[in-house]
């Protein structure tokens, strides 16, 4: 059966790149707590992702054909015919986004963005509870999206005898005109958005002092990490240098 090219080679990295990105800090951040090394990394994977999505934004106005968000189907009754249809009979195909997927990719990036906001504010605003319910709040919505987006992904291909999640690898889809081909992946887009992502990830690392859990970029120090604890063994320090001192006095 032949195939159509639908999912260019930059939005296949940034599908698979936001989705381990995602695992990684979730993985983090129920496994570590705020006081510990690792959850720093927590945060740092956190600003990678949404410098992702600032990418994704950009390509989805500047990106081919099915990577553009006018190509997203996002008419609400459009979503309510592909809900019905799926369950009671066989749902339309769509070279691109179908309208669940469509909606879910907003939500994603949408969640995505306000998981980064409230990130922020919480080094911002140690001990702000606003913000850290805020920030949970996100990542469990963002986890059901996901939960309902793999659930559609296997009715979907199901009902089709399609695997449907092969599309963001390998980027094609079949029993589709040709004419909605989309004629080239973009390979120098990829390289672009390989080095994009890889420069400002060596910069965060570059710019981050594991020893007082700081990072200072474009202009702003931010704290990875509890502020406080961070304080309390600066004082122990400063006493146990003080103690050293009257020692060698």
């Amino acid at each position: 059966m032949k195939k159509i090219k639908v999912y260019d080679l930059p939005t296949r990295l940034f599908h698979w790149s936001f989705a381990a990105l995602f695992l990684g800090a979730f993985i983090l951040a129920k496994t570590t707590g705020d006081e510990s090394l690792a959850f720093a990394y927590h945060i740092l994977i956190g600003i990678v992702l949404c410098f992702l999505i600032g990418l994704r934004i950009v390509w989805g106005f500047l990106g081919s054909k099915y990577a553009r968000f006018s190509s997203f189907r996002l008419n609400p009754k459009e979503l309510v015919i592909y809900f019905r249809d799926l369950l009671t009979s066989r749902t339309a195909r769509f070279p691109g986004h179908n309208p669940a997927s469509s909606w879910a990719a907003v939500a994603m990036l949408s969640l995505g963005l306000g998981l980064g906001f409230s990130g922020y504010m919480m080094t911002q605003s140690s001990g702000n509870d606003f913000y850290e319910d805020l920030h949970e709040l996100f990542a469990n919505a963002f986890i059901v999206v996901i939960a309902f987006h793999i659930l559609g992904l296997l009715i979907h291909s199901f009902r089709h005898k399609e695997n449907i999640a092969r599309s963001m690898l390998d980027g094609g889809k079949a029993s589709f005109n040709e004419s909605l081909d989309i004629k080239s992946s973009r390979p120098f887009a990829a390289v672009a958005f390989v080095f994009l992502v890889g420069a400002f990830t060596f910069h965060l690392i570059k710019n981050y002092d594991s020893a007082n859990r700081t990072l200072s970029t474009f202009g702003k120090t931010l704290q990875l990490g509890e502020v406080e604890d961070l304080s309390k063994n600066g004082v122990h320090e400063e006493k146990a240098r003080h103690r050293e001192n009257d020692d060698d006095d």
